[in-house]
């Protein structure tokens, strides 16, 4: 039974911003929160700022991809996914361009109060948000529909928006924050992953060059396995890589043996801890092997938002008692 939605009303434009995929913008503002904590650099109302900022972004990039996707006809009558707000009427093509307008402009008066803490290179950062919001999925070359939303979304939602947040709190970019956007990026990316698995026929029927449409769907059911195996691989080439600039210095002093202790304890402890993100992913990735297709996928799009939780509390644990 179709859900009755009244045209223009707030549950409409609810429906449209998909709550569900608010976690890909708090996840990133939480690990590069942790490394400004990390580094002794909290600061709260930049942190606030960097989420609200990079909520709004992920809800503009979702009443864009909502429209451009009906213009193109991508929304059709055979749609799996969840139903868009324009292509179901619930919302119409005018009003929806003005709400893309007004999201953005509050973004922008939000992240605009980065420019006390990062300068002035805020506004060209905020500006390449904006641009990359549009340009996903429209614009003459849209990178969904030309086999680049998955490098799209590992750079904007991952190094770009953990390294940013974390640079505008401690002004210093350095590996932890390379390590961990990367790693958060591919968290991120396997919600991509799994809607594009899901729609991977309709996709190349409506000529949307996703990259598991280009490598078909093998490619595309393991690609989810791997973004998560991938992320921790990141994150744990982090955690030896600072062990090992560590250990030598403290070995070097018989008079500091119980640092010597806590640090090998964490060096064994902190990769055992992000590991347990792999817990989730894999049992998430299991369903979609036996699922494969239809809307029934639509179903772990929530388990795949929470795995990306899972996956930043784990990450802000190591980085915060390192």
């Amino acid at each position: 039974m179709e859900e009755y939605v009244k045209q223009n009303s707030l549950k409409a434009w609810v429906l449209a911003s998909r709550p569900k995929t608010w976690a890909a913008a708090i996840a990133p503002v939480i690990v590069g929160t942790a490394i400004a904590f990390n580094h002794h650099s909290f600061k709260p109302i930049a942190a606030l700022c960097c989420l609200i900022f990079a909520v709004t972004m992920q809800i503009a990039a979702n009443l864009i991809n909502d429209l451009y996707d009906f213009k193109k006809g991508s929304d059709g009558d055979d749609r799996l996914g969840p139903p868009r707000a324009t292509a179901q009427g619930w919302i119409t093509p005018d009003c929806m361009k003005k709400g893309i307008i007004i999201d953005i402009i509050i973004g922008c008066l939000f992240g605009s109060v980065l420019i006390f803490y990062g300068g002035w290179q805020m506004i060209l950062v905020g500006i390449f948000c904006v641009i990359f919001a549009y340009l996903y999925t429209s614009g003459p070359f849209p990178l969904a529909y030309n086999g680049l939303g998955d490098l799209a979304v590992i750079l904007f939602f991952g190094v770009v928006a953990v390294g940013f947040t974390a640079y505008v709190q401690t002004l210093a970019w350095d590996n932890t924050i390379t390590f961990c956007g990367i790693a958060t990026g591919l968290v991120i990316n396997a919600l991509l992953v799994l809607n594009n698995y899901r729609d991977r026929e309709q996709d190349e029927k409506s000529g949307k060059r996703t990259s598991i449409v280009l490598h078909g769907e093998k490619f595309g059911r393991y690609l989810y396995l791997f973004m998560g195996v991938l992320a921790i691989a990141f994150v744990v080439k982090y955690i030896f890589t600072f062990s090992y600039v560590v250990i030598p210095h403290l070995l070097s002093s018989w008079l500091d043996k119980e640092s010597l202790l806590i640090t090998i304890l964490k060096v064994i402890a902190f990769p055992t801890l992000v590991c347990i993100y792999l817990i989730p992913h894999f049992l998430t990735w299991r369903k979609i092997c036996e699922i494969r297709a239809g809307k029934a996928l639509n179903s772990l799009i929530g388990e795949t938002s929470r795995n990306m939780i899972i996956f930043a509390i784990l990450l802000t644990i190591v980085l915060c008692i390192r």
